[in-house]
């Protein structure tokens, strides 16, 4: 772990650029001694069932406590996540089969349930109509507020004298007032929405439909069912098969995560993939991201997340509530949680995170070992976020800010100070611009505000700030690194008092950039205001493409607008700095332009000021061009070049100033990204009017090439060529290569040794696609010298011969470290 939350200096505002201290992943367990620290061993039930466990437990409600700081107490910590089913240990139940008496007996004309078929194979009606069906388990999986059957198997034939009773459980100790223990009389009206009903009763088999509460908690519930007749009592043993896992319902108008568009829900619930989107507002990347929600050991990690914080089960039906702890700990911070963040520049330790193509590989390693995951940075959190939220059923997608603002001070405002000359002064500058950042909206109502903000909701799994807000569950995340729910709503209009977290996300968007000068007597000055600078493109992908679509009108009133300003000024007013605005700059006659080529990794560009002089006088400028490399988060290092240059303007007249910049001179400085800061500054002598303007590019780096070498059918070996061309004229050394696809092929690491300067090279990789459809294939290169190179390729899955369905194993078990040569090697 980190030393501290701001120990890495290419992620905080005023820290000098300097050797990272690279933050440290956990050790890794040692298998033999897990099982034997804090009962670790311990069966499952005797983990989470409070009557199995020879002990009381006192806290009736809450999850599995972790055993030592690792958590190793869940029960989804000692899972094998490429196992198939439930957990394979012999299953205890709450009671055998047993009469009234208790003695275990099995008395004539007793009602015996012989067995439960859950109708839970996803080509059933159940997981068909829940929309389960692509999830990769064999237990059934349903959506809370819509109906699913189930067949019993009787010792005899059903009379209508006898009753049934249908009971789910959850938590360490079930309580009916809790919702952790639901009981369901069959044929009766149950309470909260629950009912069940006898559908058709055929010799000794029963037909049952059941219907679950649009409140129910999510989770995965213990299955049993009893019975009572004139010859005595019996209950069924519980049996880890008959588990039923049940999630949030966007297609049930009584759920409040309720979805009221289908293209939405095929996107923001059932889409495997999207596109993530970074770089600058001027020079847009996107990457491709696995989310791979429906992969096998995905569920079991989400709710695992949920244990590791020890939320309570009965909160566990709030989306509210659930979302803010997953802002929490996909983040490891305060709590150990998925990833731990990493912006020092130095990753030797763990995993670029530019280098991650999806989060499943993330997940099943936190479910795996139960320690976090180096490293991830915005988009790695924000990419695990979707994927949780998303397998535990709200509609979410992932969303991108250009020109992010961190205020560090709650003034809603970006604060920049210059000496006198209009030098950055750095060591004051601690907010910070990040060039993008990456976050989640989630859609749900919200019934803990006023009317008015239900819909799109920001939560932020990216650790900037600690939380301040007060909620139902603030011991769970008061001052810890959480952010949101928080409504888009409010947001747009300013109403930075709405919970949760809406200061800091206002600021992130609609925040003003606000220039200081270093006076002769020491003191500062506001010099330049700009209001346009932040939160400048909102975008997300396209509803059913892979188009880009804007989303900033969602956030923000049209820039410039009387209602902008309006929210701008109002969140402004509750901030440490309310009257920031009340000294505003003269009228400005000199207008400037920032341009950047679009420059390439590996060679020269060219910077270029262009200044236009709008009135009736001749102006004389003294500009002033500071560049530097940065962190996306907006931290620069040391300026490596500067120009100064007066200009003189007639009126009306433009005139450009440029900077060439060779790929020897910024080599040396690079950091992740390849991104670079111009610092521009300048003083318009008649008219004292400052010009101020902070402007980030980006160096392009090239994308693999995927090509599929055949056609691709469920169960049958395919092959796909990755080509790589190498844009720098130095060797790239330890190169490693990552594979990976819902359907297609589980996470797969490639170590292929070095590749020259400018060389080419092409791999093959086989896989067997598991999943009919469309599917995506998405792989990256990482290296010391170059990261942020990524591909994908569509695969069209043509079902199996004879339609055979799923495989037991989706693509595998995942390939970690498998070296691989290359198939050829090609020169510039």
């Amino acid at each position: 772990m980190m030393d501290g939350p701001r120990s890495d200096v290419g992620r905080w505002g005023g820290n000098p650029l300097q050797p990272p201290t690279t933050p440290s992943p956990e050790p890794e367990p040692e298998p033999d001694r897990r099982f034997r620290r804090g009962g670790g061993g311990r069966s499952f039930w005797a983990r989470c069932c409070g009557c199995c466990s020879c002990r009381n437990v006192a806290d009736d409600d809450w999850g599995p406590e972790p055993s030592d700081s690792r958590g190793r107490g869940s029960s989804s910590g000692t899972r094998r996540p490429g196992s198939r089913g439930s957990d394979s240990r012999q299953p205890v139940s709450r009671g055998s089969g047993v009469n009234a008496a208790g003695d275990g007996t099995i008395r004539e004309g007793m009602l015996v349930v012989t067995g439960v078929d859950l109708l839970s194979s996803r080509s059933d009606q159940n997981r068909q109509e829940h929309h389960t069906d692509e999830y990769e388990y064999d237990e059934l999986i349903v959506r809370r507020g819509q109906p699913f059957r189930m067949l019993l198997l009787l010792s005899r034939t059903y009379e209508s004298s006898d009753r049934i009773t249908l009971e789910l459980l959850i938590g360490n100790n079930p309580e009916v007032g809790k919702g952790t223990h639901v009981i369901i009389p069959v044929g009766k009206g149950g309470s909260g929405g629950w009912k069940a009903q006898v559908t058709k009763a055929s010799g000794q088999t029963l037909n049952l439909r059941v219907h679950t509460s649009p409140n129910a908690i999510i989770g995965k519930f213990q299955f049993t069912v009893r019975t009572q007749s004139d010859a005595g009592e019996f209950q069924l043993p519980f049996d880890p098969r008959n588990e039923i896992y049940i999630l949030f319902n966007p297609w049930c108008p009584e759920d409040i995560v309720y979805v009221d568009h289908e293209d939405w829900r095929q996107e923001y619930v059932l889409n495997e993939s999207g596109r993530i989107y970074y770089g600058t507002e001027a020079q847009i990347g996107e990457r491709t991201w696995n989310y791979g929600q429906f992969d096998h050991g995905v569920l079991d990690a989400c709710l695992y997340i949920l244990d590791r914080r020890g939320m309570p089960y009965g909160g566990r039906g709030d989306p509210v509530s659930v979302s803010r702890v997953i802002s929490a700990m996909v983040n490891s911070l305060d709590d150990n949680g998925v990833l731990i963040g990493n912006w020092s520049g130095d990753y030797s330790r763990g995993t670029n995170p530019s280098a991650w193509v999806g989060s499943v590989e993330i997940l099943l390693s936190y479910l795996r070992t139960g320690y976090s995951v180096p490293y991830g940075q915005c988009w790695v959190f924000a990419g695990v976020t979707t994927t949780v939220l998303r397998c535990l059923g709200l509609a979410t997608r992932t969303v991108t800010n250009f020109n992010s603002a961190h205020d560090t001070d709650t003034s809603l405002t970006m604060d920049i100070y210059f000496d006198e000359n209009m030098k950055p002064l750095e060591h004051l500058n601690h907010d910070s611009v990040w060039n993008f950042h990456v976050w989640n909206d989630c859609w749900m109502k919200r019934p803990d505000l006023p009317s008015g903000f239900d819909g799109w909701q920001v939560v932020d799994a990216t650790p900037q700030e600690t939380s301040s807000d007060l909620s139902p569950l603030s011991h769970l995340t008061l001052g810890i690194f959480c952010c949101g729910p928080c409504s888009v709503e409010s947001i747009k209009n300013g109403l930075v008092y709405m919970k949760y977290d809406t200061p800091f996300i206002f600021a992130e968007v609609n925040s003003d950039k606000v220039y200081w000068q270093r006076q002769d007597d020491g003191s500062f000055k506001i010099v330049y205001v700009e209001e346009k600078a932040i939160g400048t493109l909102i975008v997300t992908k396209a509803i059913g493409s892979n188009m880009r679509e804007d989303i900033t009108y969602l956030y923000k009133h049209p820039e410039g607008s009387d209602a902008e300003r309006k929210a701008v000024e109002t969140a402004a007013a509750h901030g440490s700095k309310p009257n920031v605005y009340a000294n505003r700059g003269s009228a400005e006659d000199v207008a400037m332009q920032v341009e950047a080529q679009d420059a390439v990794m590996g060679q020269d560009l060219m910077v270029s000021v262009m200044l236009t002089n709008h009135s009736s006088s001749r102006r004389t400028v003294k500009l002033h061009l500071y560049l530097s490399v940065t962190f996306y988060t907006g931290v620069t290092g040391t300026i490596f070049k500067e120009t100064k240059k007066e200009v003189e303007l007639a009126p009306g007249a433009s005139d450009r100033v440029t900077m060439p910049v060779a790929y020897k001179e910024y080599r040396p400085h690079l950091v992740d990204q390849g991104a670079m800061l111009l610092n521009v500054s300048g003083h318009v002598k008649e008219s004292g009017q400052v010009l101020a303007k902070q402007h980030t590019f980006r160096l392009r780096t090239p994308d693999l090439s995927l090509t599929l070498l055949g056609a691709a059918v469920v169960g049958q070996e395919c092959e796909v060529q990755i080509v790589f061309k190498n844009p720098l004229p130095v060797t790239l050394t330890n190169v490693v290569f990552r594979l990976e696809g819902s359907g297609l092929q589980r996470p797969k690491i490639l170590n292929v040794g070095d590749i020259g300067g400018n060389e080419t090279v092409t791999l093959r990789q086989t896989f067997v696609p598991v999943r009919p459809g469309p599917r995506q294939l998405i792989a990256s290169l990482d290296s010391p010298q170059l990261s942020q190179v990524h591909g994908v390729i569509q695969v069209d899955v043509a079902p199996a011969p004879g339609d055979r369905g799923f495989f037991s194993d989706a693509g595998g078990d995942s390939h970690l470290g498998e070296t691989i040569p290359m198939a050829s090697r090609g020169g510039a």
